[in-house]
Parts: C-alpha cells; structure tokens; sequence
C-alpha cells in the first residue's frame, strides 16, 4: 500500500476506536445501573417492584429487538440534534451506545442474578441498606462476570462501528466500503479485515486476564 493508505488506514483505525471506546464507556455507566435495576425490582429483590421492573424490561427488550442497521437509520433526526448532524465520527457514537445500553444492560443482569442471595440475607440481617447491598455485595461479586460481559460487548461495538462506516460514519468499515470494495483495491480489503481481527483479538485477551484477575483475587 501507499504511504497515502496507510496513513488512512490508521486514521480509519483510531476513528473505530474512538467509536468503540466512547460508546463502551457510555454502554457501561448507562448499562450498569440498568442491570442493577432490573434486579433490584424483580420479585424478591431488594427494591421489589414489578411494575418498574416490566415496564423498564419492555422498554430494553423493544431496544434490543431492532436490528443495529435499522436503529442507524431511525435515530438520525435524535443524533442530528445531539450533535448536530448525523455523519462522522461522533454521530455514529449515538446509535451506537443506544444500541449497546440495553444489551450490555442484559448481560449486567444475569451476572448480578447469579450472586448467592445468602450473601444479599445475610447483609439485610446485618443493617445493610439497599445501596450498600449493592455497593458491597452485588458488584464486586458479580464483578468478573460484569467485566466478561463487557468485553463482549466491545467486540460487539467493534463489528456495529464497522456497520456504520456503510452510511459515512468513518472508521474501517467506512474505508473497507469506499476503497476495498467500490474501488476494488483487495489489498485495502485485507488490510482492514486483518486490523478488525487483531482489534478483536486484543480486546478480547486484556478482558480475559482482567477476568482471570478477579476470579484469582475473589
């Protein structure tokens, strides 16, 4: 490739980047309390309220059931007023992190729910108020599954970013459309698939040993 590509193609890479991290981050402080929401209500929990539970699960599951392609199209006049106008970078971050929240926020709740509930007892029989059920018991208990489950939904990010490169979103999906296939350039083709498989790749490992690390210290 030339000097001129591959100077794209790392721009390309720190768009997805960007992309990825700014809408995992907000998937995160979003998803999280979701989660802890959703199990907090449920029957039996801690702050029991079914009908906050349903209609917040409702509100999730109608998020999650839209495909990330069509969720793109439908949220532009949302993104266009958030950051005023629906192409680039940052715009894709709105779709993108809307689309993660409710996911994210799924994956949260089945970790939370499989913390022993002795331990959730046995803090309510010792004074422990909702907060601090939550701040010392349910968190750092579910804390590998949290982070497992959130390393899943980067990669996942990663893949979506890539998708919003199809409506000008920037990023590798965007140069893997533009050059390697409406110009025929495979060798730009196989570069971004290749940089897309590392970025995974790498993800994935650092989330496995921070993983491990909290399975070992637990």
């Amino acid at each position: 490739m030339s000097p001129v590509m591959i100077d794209l193609l790392f721009r390309s890479l720190w768009e997805t980047v960007l992309m990825t991290a700014a809408s995992g981050v907000i998937s995160l402080v979003v998803g999280l309390p979701l989660g802890l929401a959703l199990v907090a209500t449920d029957r039996g929990g801690i702050a029991e309220n079914l009908w906050v539970n349903r209609i917040l699960g409702a509100v999730i599951n109608g998020f999650r059931s839209v495909p990330f392609i069509i969720l793109l199209v439908a949220l532009i006049p949302v993104t266009r007023l958030i950051v005023g106008t629906s192409i680039g970078t940052w715009a894709a971050i709105v779709p993108l992190s809307i689309a993660a929240t409710p996911y994210y926020a799924r994956i949260a709740e089945v970790s939370l729910r499989e913390v022993d509930r002795g331990l959730i007892e046995a803090a309510r029989a010792m004074g422990g108020n909702r907060w601090t059920i939550i701040r010392e018991v349910l968190v750092p208990e579910a804390l590998p599954g949290i982070v497992a489950g959130f390393t899943v939904t980067l990669v996942t990010l990663v893949g979506a970013s890539a998708m919003a490169g199809a409506i000008g979103a920037g990023g590798l999906g965007d140069l893997a459309i533009r050059y390697g296939y409406q110009r025929f350039e495979t060798n730009i083709m196989i570069a971004v698939v290749v940089v897309l498989i590392i970025m995974v790749c790498a993800i994935q490992w650092v989330g496995d040993r921070l993983v491990a690390y909290l399975d070992h210290k637990a």
